[in-house]
């Protein structure tokens, strides 16, 4: 499988809401980033639905390297 296209190496920074779902780029070539805007179609990625637990700030991963998709976990760092 090929490796998704870096969008930013930094988190993107998010305000949601309790109970709603989301869906995360996981292709790095959606024009919506972090959300999925269905630009992976024919690239073998997909995106990756999240719900969240609470209101607030969540910090999603935009290098697309992250060992906890789609959280970001610290990988843009090192790229």
């Amino acid at each position: 499988m090929k490796q998704p296209a870096i969008a930013r190496k930094a988190p993107y920074v998010v305000v949601v809401e309790e109970g709603k779902s989301y869906w995360w780029c996981s292709c790095g070539f959606s024009q919506n980033e972090p959300w999925c805007d269905g630009a992976h179609c024919g690239t073998g990625f997909g995106p990756k639905r999240c719900v969240a637990k609470k209101s607030g700030t969540m910090y999603l991963c935009g290098c697309k390297a992250t060992a906890n998709p789609p959280f970001c976990d610290g990988t843009h760092n090192s790229l």
